[in-house]
């Protein structure tokens, strides 16, 4: 079926159900920031292959919501579909749901479907709280599923693998009896065993049973659920995914295993108290879990379930990484050092080739470019060299000149520029390890005349962001509380930017991981030791360059100093990342001589822990990059 085939099919089904409109957006039932294909209803109904969107449909109409990021692609993908655009960016578009209460005038009963299994519990709740007083009805029903009968991708069936606790850093059984612990001191009975947790969370899972697998790109998580119980744990997986080896380890931990898709039935077999967390367990799983009946029919009583909405204890430890994982994480980032310095190297070596081979001969104009996407290639290769390698953290972003200023910008093998020896290249990238995950970004002059408004806009970031690593703050201070330390010059200076700070980093996940951040919103999480976030703050200037400079830092004790006043237990980061900054960007006038002085300490750790991996010639390309400035 072509667009306008699926959207029929779809209107068809609404019309048996009653349904004025469904939505279909793009999640999964994990509340996953990458999905397996499967999932991905929203860019199959439209034929837009964004990662963000969220389409309605109605009996005459149907729109697509999506960022600034893919107004341009969407505006291709979408041609003579039918499919509406709405720019979610733009001050007057209305929401989703402000939109659809605007339906109201079509008449009394009108009804939306929503597919439970891709809403959390707390998104369903507030969208059929918010259609409730426009006197919209909400029916939880999949139409998806019945159309898209061909061609649909199948649930990943890689086989798992155990990730040895040399790596966690703590065994299974370790954590599944912490988090029994937890659990116990949350039911009313402290020694009833008759409770159960939910977890959908893909990395939770994988976390929590020390496996990981390859379901979903750029994260090495398994496809399943868990339920956690006082005297079983279980986990829901598609049986082709275990082998021999993963029974036994499975078998020897004591983990059940039931098919993917019996999690509905167990739970509404579960009685006791069933702790699920709201923000990302689904609709369709907490429909599952029998709810106690004022009035039971049977003789006995039919009880039911306690539902109990908490945060999910097992998010709250994995963002607190032990001594053996940030140890991992410190040879990631050797690794990923020594990849950057190769692939720098190689850079800088290839502009100056195809700048003597364009002033030599005419015949370069027949050559093929150096392009984004060739960087990205060759990045890659660096890294794959490094050991433990698996896989890129996340989707590469090389933007040369005005792509930079793309915040997230994704170059295409199709459509990418070509990289001249001059300007600017922001290069934000990462890789997964088995020792840990990474996560940089460095800003680079690659030749020509630097205007001095990209001197001062670089140096504005990168003392936000010495400030931000360098920071001193008592314990219980949370990440927006120093948000302002990385945006203070560049405040200054009246400019500022709109994504967040920092985020949360996994341990072999992730790249992006909660509770913690360092954002401007308001996150009643604390910043504690064992965290690790970014530090990235930036400036993009539309057309010209985007600047944004990220280092990896976790959080750790501070020593006290004769002058502390209370007695309070102080924090401060230790910086994990090991690369080099390009100081011929930096306007030396607007440096502090502390800040010089961490900039050359940090330069002589970069070359002390990076240069045992290189050979001679990348060893001295290091130390070149790394010479001490002078004040």
């Amino acid at each position: 079926m072509d667009v306008r085939e699926r959207l029929a099919a779809l209107r068809a089904q609404m019309h048996e159900q009653g349904l004025a409109a469904y939505v279909v957006p793009g999640n999964d039932p994990h509340a996953s920031e990458y999905m397996a294909s499967h999932w991905c209803e929203m860019q199959w109904l439209s034929g837009f292959n964004g990662e963000s969107g969220t389409m309605v449909v109605t009996t005459d109409r149907a729109l697509l919501w999506t960022d600034s990021r893919y107004y341009l692609q969407a505006g291709i993908e979408l041609k003579d579909s039918t499919i509406e655009l709405m720019r979610e960016s733009d001050i007057d578009c209305p929401s989703v749901v402000e939109w659809l209460k605007g339906l109201q005038v079509t008449g009394y009963g009108l009804r939306v479907g929503l597919n439970p299994e891709m809403f959390s519990v707390n998104d369903f709740k507030a969208w059929r709280e918010q259609f409730a007083e426009a006197g919209i009805g909400v029916k939880s029903v999949d139409l998806i599923k019945p159309i898209w009968t061909e061609g649909r991708p199948a649930i990943p069936s890689d086989k798992l693998y155990p990730y040895s606790a040399d790596f966690a850093g703590e065994t299974v059984e370790s954590k599944i009896s912490r988090m029994r612990e937890i659990l116990e001191s949350k039911v009313e009975s402290r020694k009833s065993k008759d409770y159960a947790l939910i977890v959908s969370a893909l990395d939770e899972i994988a976390w929590l049973l020390n496996i990981r697998g390859n379901d979903v790109e750029y994260n090495p998580v398994v496809i399943s659920y868990v339920v956690l119980e006082g005297d079983k744990c279980t986990l829901f997986v598609n049986p082709e995914k275990i082998d021999s080896a993963a029974q036994n380890y499975l078998d020897f931990n004591n983990i059940d295993v039931q098919p993917y898709e019996a999690v509905f039935d167990y739970i509404h077999g579960l009685r006791g108290t069933i702790f699920y967390d709201g923000a990302k367990v689904n609709e369709a799983l907490y429909e599952a879990i029998r709810k106690p009946t004022p009035a039971p029919s049977l003789k006995g009583g039919e009880q039911g379930a306690n539902a109990k909405n908490i945060q999910s204890p097992i998010l709250i430890d994995k963002a607190k990484k032990n001594a053996v994982e940030l140890e991992g994480e410190r040879i990631a980032m050797r690794q990923d050092g020594a990849a950057l310095t190769r692939f720098f190297k190689w850079l800088e070596e290839t502009l100056v080739k195809s700048q003597e081979s364009r002033v030599k001969s005419q015949e370069s104009r027949d050559k093929r470019p150096l392009t984004e996407w060739n960087l990205m290639e060759k990045l890659h290769a660096f890294r794959a060299m490094g050991e433990n390698f698996v896989e890129e953290s996340f989707g590469t972003i090389a933007g040369y000149q005005g792509n930079g200023a793309i915040v997230h910008y994704a170059a295409t093998r199709e459509h990418c520029a070509e990289v001249k020896k001059e300007g600017m290249l922001l290069l934000d990238s990462g890789g997964q390890y088995l020792d840990g995950t990474t996560d940089i970004t460095r800003t680079v002059w690659l030749g020509g005349r630097i205007p001095e408004q990209a001197k001062l806009d670089y140096t504005y970031v990168l003392k936000g962001h010495i400030a931000l690593q360098t920071a001193r703050f008592p314990r219980g201070t949370r990440g927006n509380q120093l948000d302002a330390l990385a945006k203070q010059y560049m405040w200054q200076a009246g400019i500022t930017f709109g994504h967040g700070t920092g985020h949360g980093v996994g341990h072999f996940l992730g790249c992006h991981e909660g509770p913690q951040n360092v954002r401007t919103d308001n996150n009643p999480t604390p910043l504690e030791v064992g965290h690790i976030i970014s530090d990235e703050p930036g400036i993009y200037r539309t057309g010209k360059w985007g600047i944004r400079t990220e280092n990896l830092i976790t959080v750790i004790p501070a020593k006290q100093t004769k002058a502390t006043t209370t007695e309070d237990e102080w924090l401060t980061f230790e910086t994990l990342t090991l690369c080099f900054y390009d100081t011929s960007l930096i306007e030396m006038s607007l440096m502090t001589e502390d800040e010089i002085d961490w900039l050359n300490a940090y330069h002589v750790r970069v070359y002390k822990e990076v240069s045992p991996l290189l050979n001679e010639e990348e060893r001295k390309f290091l130390a070149r990059k790394c010479a001490a400035l002078e004040i």
